[in-house]
């Protein structure tokens, strides 16, 4: 209750003090100043309040808490007003059913926002994240568990290479694929060619955040696994992978986030068009980050409108996505869907009734009785 109090009092006399000092005694104007100023007297008329009943230690170790807090609740703040801020100027456009089921093919600039939608677009994103993570998660992984099982001078080399891959700028694989598979194999823009270029980029991301939380597995697991007379293979597959399937999970939902909301690769590899397009294999394809890009940058207020609402359709996808990547790899180690404890339940009593048959039901051999 004390502290309570003592942060409700400080966080009144900042903003008192800040509001006289913008009013009274200097000429400073603006919301961003006046939050920070406030911000930095709360700590320290914090900081001021605690040490009257408080040592040293202790008054380090609550202004670290308040510092670390409030720049979170300021980062929750920050996601919630883009967010409503998004929904807010796309509402005009998620209201009608038309948006959701139309596309732009026989939409001009200057028809109403009850004419065209998106649902090219949100086809376009499935098909180009789907390839990109069919390529990149599966070899991420894999990469993945090679530096953390086989350490060695190849695995130092790989993870310097995922390393300066990181760094890679978006546009420069686009430009690779564009280069290579476009223009000297002859794909064309297509679907595919966008998510060979996305599959480049988030790659490294999957890599070395799985590499990460292999590194996290307790190595008490894998001994014991040696232990029990387990090969490598098997220790990997059992034990290593589902210990970590959360943190892979992650991996994979980090990586898609990343890709999602790429707009320069797809621009370059899959092109743009107001089509419906549900083959990857051949033709321009929109994306939604694409349509949102190109449509908030027009004069046109309607078309300004559809590209927020194109917006908030690609966040209500990615809440979609990442929801289904939890509830896929969501779960840790030994925690068991009910299906899977029936299954278990019933492989117990498979095995209990084979060794009674074996061994009958005092546990010897029946040649012995």
């Amino acid at each position: 209750m004390q502290d309570v109090l003592a942060i409700t009092g400080a966080l009144i006399a900042a903003l008192c003090t800040t509001a006289v000092l913008w009013t009274q005694l200097a000429p400073f104007s603006g919301v961003i100043g006046y939050t920070v100023v406030s911000w930095c007297l709360f700590v320290i008329i914090y900081a001021v309040l605690i040490s009257f009943d408080e040592d040293r230690a202790t008054v380090r170790d609550r202004v670290a808490s308040v510092v670390v807090h409030s720049l979170g609740a300021l980062v929750l703040v920050a996601l919630i007003d883009i967010v409503l801020y998004t929904f807010f100027k796309g509402w005009g456009a998620l209201i009608h059913l038309n948006f959701w089921t139309q596309d732009l093919s026989t939409t001009g600039p200057l028809a109403p926002i009850t004419q065209g939608g998106v649902v090219h677009a949100m086809a376009g994103t499935l098909f180009e994240v789907g390839i990109a993570m069919g390529i990149a998660a599966p070899l991420g992984l894999l990469a993945a568990v090679f530096m953390h099982e086989v350490p060695g001078r190849l695995a130092r080399f790989v993870r310097t290479v995922v390393d300066a891959m990181t760094a890679l700028p978006d546009v420069l694989a686009g430009l690779f694929v564009y280069a290579t598979l476009i223009l000297i194999f002859g794909w064309g823009f297509s679907g595919r060619a966008a998510g060979c270029a996305l599959a480049i980029t988030v790659l490294p991301i999957v890599c070395r955040t799985s590499d990460v939380v292999l590194r996290l597995t307790p190595g008490g697991l894998t001994e014991a696994s040696y232990a029990l007379g387990s090969g490598q293979w098997r220790t990997v597959l059992f034990v290593t992978l589902p210990t970590a399937r959360s943190g892979l999970a992650t991996a994979v939902i980090l990586g898609t986030a990343r890709a999602i909301g790429e707009t320069s690769p797809v621009l370059l590899t899959a092109g743009a068009t107001g089509d419906l397009n549900l083959n990857p294999l051949h033709g321009p394809m929109m994306s939604l980050p694409l349509l949102a890009y190109l449509s908030v940058l027009q004069p046109q207020q309607t078309v300004v409108t559809r590209g927020f609402g194109a917006a908030s359709a690609l966040l209500i996808l990615v809440v979609l996505l990442f929801i289904i990547a939890r509830i896929i790899g969501g779960r840790g180690a030994g925690q068991l869907t009910a299906r899977q404890q029936r299954r278990r339940a019933y492989g117990s009593a498979r095995d209990l009734a084979r060794y009674t048959r074996q061994h009958g039901p005092a546990g010897y051999p029946k040649e012995e009785r």
